[in-house]
């Protein structure tokens, strides 16, 4: 069932100029980059829009991540996918390399607190699933992120964990589904002491707490399989 088959409350990211929120959470400081006004961002999604993503890690801008047409932080942070007002990230903007799917990310230092990783690539057209699987050293699905395209004619993220072979409860409720047959995406995981953040292009989707017998120090590997194809798959480490 590994294939086919993890609630939730974070704060601001750390060590940010005036508080910048991670996406999705109370700021008072700014709009989500590219946004003048509250607007839907996924067509069928609802809600508000989440506030900027500002990352104080400088990166390199170029082909492997979002431009960003404003000055500050320069090639820090989650930059503004459009230089005005607009409904969605722009698509297919990562260099065109494929990574073998299934594909497999050695943690050595387990998922520790501020462990930022990255995945980009493309949902395949007609994709029924794909899932990302946080294993331990012990064999255990610490987090089992599973998009469902089409569940009894729905669309459903299921999280979930293995312990001991015995999967517990699931958590499938929320307000929108990201994801897009045939398009790219960019999906980003914080790791914290407590739990894992997700995002999804650039605005926050979920979180999802360590379940009980879960040491996120002995999570020891990401897989990634099922109907995606990847371009990109880093990790780096927050301030």
């Amino acid at each position: 069932q590994l294939g086919d088959a993890v609630d939730n409350q974070g704060g601001p990211w750390p060590e940010q100029p005036k508080h910048p929120a991670w996406p999705g959470q109370p700021s008072g400081n700014s709009l989500w980059p590219g946004e003048n006004k509250p607007q839907t961002i996924w067509q069928g999604g609802g809600g508000n829009p989440d506030p900027a993503w500002n990352s104080p890690t400088p990166r390199p801008s170029g082909p492997g991540g979002w431009s960003n047409p404003y000055p500050g932080p320069g090639p820090g942070g989650w930059s503004n996918p459009s230089p005005g007002p607009g409904p969605a990230p722009p698509r297919n903007v990562f260099p065109q390399q494929n990574l073998t799917v299934p594909h497999h990310l050695n943690l050595p230092h387990g998922a520790y607190d501020k462990l930022l990783i990255t995945i980009a690539g493309t949902v395949k057209p007609g994709a029924d699933k794909f899932t990302l699987d946080f294993l331990t050293s012990s064999g255990d699905l610490a987090f089992h992120f599973n998009p469902r395209f089409n569940e009894q004619g729905k669309k459903v993220i299921v999280r979930n964990t293995l312990i001991g072979q015995k999967w517990g409860k699931e958590e499938r409720e929320l307000s929108r589904f990201p994801f897009v047959q045939g398009q790219s995406f960019e999906i980003k995981i914080l790791c914290t002491n407590t739990e894992f953040k997700v995002a999804v292009n650039n605005s926050h989707l979920l979180e999802y707490r360590y379940r009980r017998d879960i040491n996120p120090r002995n999570i020891t590997k990401l897989s990634i399989y099922n109907d995606i194809t990847l371009s990109k798959v880093t990790t780096e480490t927050m301030p």
